[in-house]
C-alpha cells in the first residue's frame, strides 16, 4: 500500500489575534500581570487551533489558574533555593577575595543551569496539554539530565568558536525529541551534526573572511576603513545564522519520526528572514510611531493642565493635575509596551507560524489508526519555573 501523506494548513487570521493581543494585554497591564496567565492560554488556544494537519486542528488544554499556582510554587521555591545559595556565596566571597564581586558572578553562572530546567520543564507541560485527533503528546521527565547537557553543549559550541554548534543543535535535539511521544508512539530524532554543519559554512566563511580583514589591518592606517567592513559584514552574518538555522529545521525534521510516520518540511530561508527584518522593523516603527503621538498628547494635556507656567517639579505633586500627569504618564508607559507586543504577533510570530505550518508534510499518515491514548501527566507546577525566571513570554 502507498503510503498516504498530510499536508497541514493554518487559518490564523492577522487581524483576530491584533484584536486578542492588544485587549488581552491591556488587561494584563491593569491587573498588574496577573492575567498573563489566562492571556497566554488563550493565545495558544487560538494558534494550536489554527494549525490543522489533515484538516484536523490541534487543541490547547492548558488551564490558566494551573498556570498561576504553579507559578507561585515556583517563586517559593526559588526564592528559598536563591536566598541560601546567594547567603552561601556572599559569605564565601567576602572571606576568600574580601569583595562581593565573586559572589554575583558565581550567582549568575548558578542560575543558568535553572535556566535550562525551567525550559525543558515549560516544553513538557506544553506538550502534556497538547492534542490532536483526541491523542495526548507528552514528554518523559529528564529537566536536569537535559540542564546539565545543555550547559556542557553550549560550553563546547562558545569555547569553540561556534565549530561545535551543529554538535549542540543535534545532540540536543535528540534529548528532547528521544523523550517525546504521541500517545503511545515514541518520537525518534535520526541524522547527525555532520548534516548540520553544511548549513554553517557561509556563516564560517564571512565571519573568518571579516576576521582575517581586521587582524590583517588593525595597525595600519586603513584602520577606521577595516573597522567599518567588518561592520557592515554584521547583517551578512545574521542573515547566514538565519540561513543556518532554517536549513538544520528542515534537516532535523526530515530525520524525526515515531514508528513508521516520518515529516518533511519545505520551510524557506529568505521568507522567514524577510519575516524577521520587515515584521520588526514595521512593528518598530508603528510602535514608535504610537509612542511619539501618545507624548505629543501628554505634553498637551501638561500645558491645559498648567498652562504655559508648567514646570517639571508639578509632577510632583500627588494632588490635583500633578497626579493625573502622573497616572497618564505611567498609562502611555505601559501602552507602548502592549502594542509593541501586539504588532509583534501580527507581523511576525503569526507570519513565522504560518510559513512553517504550511510547509510541514506528514508522511506515512495511515499508521496514525494504530495510536493509542496516554495517561494525562499532571505536572503540577505548570510552567511555574519558566515564568518565574522570566522564560514564560513566549506561546
Amino acid at each position: 500500500m502507498a503510503a498516504t501523506n498530510l499536508s497541514t494548513e493554518f487559518i490564523g487570521r492577522r487581524g483576530r489575534i491584533f484584536a486578542m493581543s492588544f485587549v488581552m494585554g491591556l488587561w494584563s497591564v491593569l491587573t498588574f500581570g496577573f492575567y498573563r496567565f489566562w492571556m497566554k492560554t488563550r493565545l495558544r488556544r487560538y494558534y494550536w487551533s489554527s494549525i490543522r494537519p489533515g484538516a484536523r486542528p490541534l487543541e490547547y488544554v492548558g488551564d490558566p489558574l494551573e498556570k498561576l499556582l504553579g507559578f507561585f510554587i515556583a517563586v517559593v521555591i526559588l526564592a528559598f533555593y536563591i536566598g541560601v545559595v546567594n547567603l552561601i556565596l556572599m559569605f564565601v566571597s567576602f572571606t576568600l577575595f574580601d569583595g562581593n564581586t565573586a559572589a554575583y558572578v558565581a550567582s549568575f553562572v548558578g542560575v543558568i543551569p535553572l535556566w535550562f530546567y525551567a525550559r525543558y520543564r515549560a516544553r513538557r507541560y506544553v506538550f502534556a496539554r497538547t492534542r490532536w485527533r483526541g491523542i495526548r503528546f507528552g514528554v518523559d521527565p529528564g529537566a536536569w539530565g537535559y540542564a546539565w547537557r545543555a550547559l556542557i553543549y553550549w560550553g563546547l559550541a562558545l569555547g569553540s568558536g561556534t565549530l561545535l554548534w551543529p554538535l549542540m543543535t543535534h545532540r540536543l535535539e535528540a534529548y528532547r525529541i528521544n523523550r517525546t511521544w504521541y500517545g503511545d508512539r515514541q518520537f525518534q530524532q535520526g541524522g547527525s551534526a555532520r548534516m548540520l554543519a553544511k548549513g554553517l559554512i557561509p556563516f564560517w566563511a564571512i565571519a573568518a573572511i571579516g576576521g582575517s580583514i581586521v587582524w590583517a589591518n588593525w595597525d595600519s592606517e586603513y584602520t577606521e576603513l577595516t573597522l567599518g567592513l567588518a561592520l557592515m559584514s554584521a547583517p551578512l552574518l545574521v542573515v547566514a545564522w538565519g540561513w543556518y538555522a532554517v536549513r538544520s529545521f528542515r534537516v532535523l525534521t526530515a530525520t524525526k519520526a515515531a514508528g513508521a510516520i516520518g515529516f518533511r518540511s519545505a520551510a524557506r530561508a529568505p521568507r522567514i528572514i524577510g519575516i524577521y527584518v520587515f515584521g520588526y522593523g514595521l512593528a518598530g516603527f508603528l510602535t514608535g510611531i504610537a509612542g511619539i503621538v501618545a507624548s505629543f498628547i501628554f505634553l498637551a494635556l501638561m500645558f491645559a493642565a498648567k498652562g504655559m507656567a508648567f514646570s517639571l517639579d508639578d509632577l510632583d505633586s500627588l494632588t490635583g493635575p500633578g497626579i493625573f500627569l502622573q497616572a497618564f504618564g505611567f498609562a502611555i508607559y505601559f501602552l507602548v509596551f502592549v502594542i509593541w507586543s501586539t504588532l509583534r504577533h501580527v507581523f511576525v510570530t503569526l507570519p513565522i507560524w504560518r510559513h512553517y505550518a504550511e510547509t510541514l508534510e506528514i508522511i506515512g499518515s495511515e499508521s496514525l489508526h494504530d495510536i493509542r491514548q496516554r495517561d494525562r501527566d499532571e505536572h503540577r507546577e505548570a510552567e511555574g519555573f519558566a515564568e518565574a525566571l522570566d522564560l514564560g513570554a513566549a506561546i
